[in-house]
């Protein structure tokens, strides 16, 4: 699924309720403690993780692509 975003990149929390996987910004950090979450290969990753343009997401068993937002 692509995912559009303004500007050069977005911090995970902000994508996980972009993606209406949570209600609010604080639910963040325990979905992802919680959840298997790579960026690109990387599992190392916390809620202030920058998800830069071209960026391939794994939220569990769902992939994501961010692409930019041509507005």
């Amino acid at each position: 699924m692509k995912v559009k975003i303004r500007g050069k990149f977005i911090k995970l929390g902000q994508l996980i309720k972009k993606l209406n996987i949570i209600d609010t910004g604080g639910q963040a950090k325990y979905f992802i403690k919680s959840h298997e979450i790579r960026i690109n290969n990387e599992e190392d990753v916390k809620r202030n993780t920058k998800v830069w343009l071209n960026s391939t997401v794994w939220i569990d068993d769902q992939v994501f692509y961010i692409v930019e937002d041509d507005k």
